[in-house]
């Protein structure tokens, strides 16, 4: 197997750039020719806090079963371009395993401050606002077994 058979496909769900709510839907694709247990993945979603608080995220529906999703928001010890945090997604056992030329299928997902108050998507590093449809942003980042394997990180 080579580490590099995992991209992610991202649609933006929430455009506008001020909102309590952030919601980037995911699909996971397995472009290998081999196939690989889901709970070895995981995928960061890179975004400015603008506001310290406890943060809460949810998975609506997961084609492959939102019980499958994991979630930990992970401060940066410095801010970078474009980000202080990340959200990182991951997938339990349950998940199973992605077959070559697949795809997990949609995962919805949001994430909201424990008060609802608003964050600025408009300096967040994976957040593009006219990406409504699935497609390719190398600026959410993928990972196998703690590898980066697709997609660039902020500096």
């Amino acid at each position: 197997m080579t580490s590099r058979q995992i991209k992610v496909l991202y649609a933006n769900k929430e455009t506008n750039s001020t909102t309590n709510t952030i919601r980037p839907w995911l699909k996971v694709v397995n472009s290998g020719s081999s196939a690989i247990d889901l709970s070895r993945v995981t995928i960061r979603y890179w975004y400015t806090v603008d506001g310290e608080r406890a943060q809460s995220a949810v998975s609506d529906w997961a084609q492959i079963g939102a019980s499958n999703i994991t979630f930990k928001f992970v401060k940066l010890s410095n801010s970078v371009e474009g980000a202080d945090y990340y959200l990182e997604i991951g997938f339990k056992s349950g998940a199973g395993q992605l077959q070559p030329g697949k795809d997990t299928g949609e995962i919805q997902i949001r994430f909201n401050k424990s008060d609802w108050s608003n964050y600025n998507q408009g300096n967040d590093w994976s957040w593009i606002q006219s990406m409504t449809s699935y497609g390719e942003n190398v600026k959410v980042t993928a990972y196998v077994d703690g590898v980066l394997v697709w997609g660039q990180e902020p500096k």
